[in-house]
C-alpha cells in the first residue's frame, strides 16, 4: 500500500510540475540515478555496474563488439592478428589523446596490460585480466599481447573488460594504512566519449563530454555535453524525481510500478532483457558456522521451496527467464540440460525431515539488490518450516563477506562484465578462487580444459561437465535472467540492450 500512495504522490507532483523545471534538456545534462553508491571511479577497482557503465563512457578498449553483428570492430585498435594461439599482434589507431592531453601509443596499452595482469594489480575481477601473460611494443603504434595460455574468449574481453589507461597512470597512488597502494584513489583520465569531471562518494559522479574524442569510432561522437550519476536509495524517490524532472533515466523499477508508469503515459517504459542472472549460493563446507547447508537434502529442500517460476513472471518482466545453470542462456558454452530442482513444497519438507529438520530451522541470508526479490524467497521458505532472516547491505560489504565464508546463503546477482561466454560466469565463480563455494577440483579441471582449450565443441564439453555437476551438487540454485525495466524522459532518444550497458554516449534528445 505504502509503494502505491507514494507512486500516486509521484504522478501529482508531475501533473502540477512546469516545463520549466525540466532539469536535464534545460541544462543539456542527463541525469540518471541507481540506489548504488559509487566511492571509486575506476573500472578496475570498482566492478558495480554503474562502474560498467560509466566505463564506457570514459574509457576505450582495444575493440568494440557490435550487437547488432556479434563481430569485433577496430576501436583503439586498427586491426589484429593472431601469431600464435598464446600470442595477439594489436595495430593501433594513431591521433587519439586521453583527458588529460597526452597522446595514446603502444607504451599506454603495454602498461595497462602489464599493471592490471600483473601479481600485486588488486583488480576486483581478475578473471578479466589473468589470462594475459604481458604486453610488449613492437613500435610506437604496434603491441603484441601474450596469453599465458591459449584463451579463445580473449577477443571478448579486449572489447569489454580491458580499458585503456595512460603509462604511468597508478605509479602515484597514494598508500593505505596497510602499506598498499589505493590504485581506486587516482583521478579518472581516459580517452572515452566522455571524461571524468567530478564525485562526491554516495551522491553523485559527473562527466562532460569530450569535444576532443577521435572520428571514426563505432561508438560515434557524444551528443549530450553532460551525464550524471546520481545516488538515489528509494525507488519511489527516483520515480517523483523522473516525473518531476529531476531525473531523464532509471532502471530496475519494480514490475507493478513500471507497469502503472507506462499506463500513465509521461514517460517511456521499456522491459528489456540483459546478460545479468540472480542465484543463490550456498555455503557447502560450514565456514559460516551455520551447517545447515552442507547437507545436500537441504540444499534441495531450499531449491524445492522456491517457486522460481511464480517470482519471474509476477516480479521481474516478460523478458525473464528461469535458468537452472550457473550461466547465462546467451553465453557460449551454456546449457540448460542439467539436474534440476522444480517447485514441490511438499518434497521440500520430506527432505528436511529426512535430514533431522523436520520442524524446520532458522538461519542468515544475505542480500545486496532488488530487496523485494529476496524477500519473495523468504516467503516460500517459510511456508516449508524455514525461517530466513534477512541481512541486506551494500555490494562491497557483502562481496567482503563472500570472500571471507561468512554467509549461510547469498542472494546476488553476476553481470559478466557483458561478456558473452561462460569463462565470464561460470569459470569466476567455481575455479577455486575466493568467489567459489565448493572448490571442487573436478569442477575446476573441466573449466580450465574449457577456458583453455581452441576446439568450440571440447569448450562445449567440459562446460557441459562442469554445469551438471554444479547443479547436480546444488552449490548454486540458479534463479532467474534479468529483464530490467526501464524508465526514461520521453524527450531521450534512447535504446536498451541487451548486455546491460547503457549507451549514455551515443544517447541523445529527440
Amino acid at each position: 500500500m505504502k509503494k502505491v500512495m507514494l507512486f500516486g504522490a509521484a504522478v501529482l507532483a508531475a501533473s502540477t510540475w512546469s516545463a520549466s523545471a525540466v532539469a536535464g534538456r534545460a541544462d543539456d545534462t542527463m541525469n540518471w540515478a541507481t540506489d548504488r553508491e559509487v566511492a571509486i571511479v575506476d573500472p578496475y577497482y570498482n566492478n558495480v555496474r554503474e562502474l560498467v557503465v560509466m566505463g564506457h563512457l570514459g574509457w576505450d578498449a582495444l575493440l568494440f563488439r557490435n550487437l547488432d553483428t556479434g563481430e569485433f570492430e577496430p576501436l583503439l585498435a586498427t586491426g589484429w592478428n593472431w601469431v600464435d594461439n598464446v600470442t595477439l599482434d594489436v595495430d593501433l589507431r594513431e591521433g587519439v589523446t586521453f583527458h588529460d592531453g597526452s597522446t595514446f601509443g603502444a607504451e599506454d596499452v603495454v602498461y595497462t596490460v602489464n599493471h592490471v595482469s600483473g601479481p600485486d594489480s588488486g583488480v576486483l575481477t581478475p578473471n578479466n585480466v589473468i589470462w594475459m601473460k604481458e604486453a610488449e611494443a613492437l613500435g610506437p603504434y604496434k603491441v603484441r599481447i601474450h596469453l599465458k595460455r591459449p584463451f579463445p574468449a580473449a577477443l571478448a574481453y579486449l572489447s569489454n573488460a580491458v580499458l585503456m589507461m595512460p603509462e604511468g597512470h597508478y605509479d602515484g597512488a597514494p598508500m593505505t594504512a596497510d602499506g598498499k597502494k589505493d590504485y581506486g584513489a587516482v583521478a579518472p583520465v581516459g580517452t572515452g566519449p566522455y571524461q571524468f569531471v567530478e564525485s562526491k562518494p554516495g551522491e553523485y559522479v559527473l562527466w562532460a563530454k569530450n569535444d576532443a574524442y577521435f572520428d571514426g569510432s563505432p561508438k560515434g561522437q557524444p551528443s549530450i555535453a553532460n551525464i550524471r550519476f546520481r545516488t538515489i536509495k528509494e525507488m519511489n524517490t527516483q520515480i517523483a524525481e523522473l516525473l518531476t524532472g529531476g531525473l531523464d533515466w532509471i532502471w530496475d523499477v519494480p514490475k507493478d510500478q513500471a507497469e502503472r508508469l507506462a499506463d500513465q503515459g509521461s514517460v517511456t517504459v521499456e522491459n528489456a532483457k540483459t546478460m545479468r542472472v540472480s542465484y543463490l549460493a550456498f555455503d557447502v563446507d560450514g565456514d559460516s558456522g551455520q551447517t545447515f547447508f552442507t547437507d545436500k537434502r537441504v540444499r534441495e529442500a531450499v531449491a524445492r521451496a522456491i517457486d522460481r517460476e511464480s517470482l519471474t513472471r509476477n516480479m521481474v518482466g516478460p523478458a525473464s527467464v528461469v535458468i537452472h545453470s550457473a550461466c547465462h542462456p546467451d553465453q557460449f558454452g551454456c546449457t540448460q540440460d542439467v539436474p534440476r530442482w522444480d517447485y514441490d513444497p511438499e518434497r521440500a519438507k520430506a527432505l528436511l525431515a529426512e535430514a533431522g529438520h523436520a520442524g524446520g530451522f532458522e538461519f542468515d541470508i544475505y542480500a545486496y539488490r532488488q530487496r523485494e526479490y529476496t524477500e519473495a524467497v523468504i516467503g516460500d521458505l517459510a511456508k516449508v518450516g524455514i525461517k530466513a532472516k534477512l541481512t541486506y547491505m551494500q555490494y562491497r560489504a557483502l562481496r567482503d563477506l563472500v570472500w571471507k565464508g561468512e554467509t549461510p546463503i547469498n542472494h546476488m546477482t553476476w553481470g559478466s562484465n557483458s561478456i558473452p561466454d561462460v569463462s565470464a560466469i561460470t569459470s569466476h565463480f567455481f575455479s577455486g578462487g575466493r568467489d567459489d563455494p565448493a572448490k571442487d577440483p573436478e569442477v575446476v579441471a573441466w573449466l580450465e580444459e574449457g577456458d583453455t582449450s581452441t576446439d568450440p565443441e571440447v569448450r562445449r564439453a567440459a562446460y557441459k561437465k562442469a554445469l551438471e555437476r554444479i547443479s547436480g551438487e546444488l552449490y548454486w540454485l540458479p534463479m532467474f535472467t534479468y529483464a530490467k525495466y526501464y524508465a526514461y524522459s520521453n524527450d531521450l532518444d534512447f535504446t536498451p540492450t541487451s548486455d546491460e550497458i547503457p549507451r549514455f554516449y551515443a544517447t541523445k534528445w529527440k
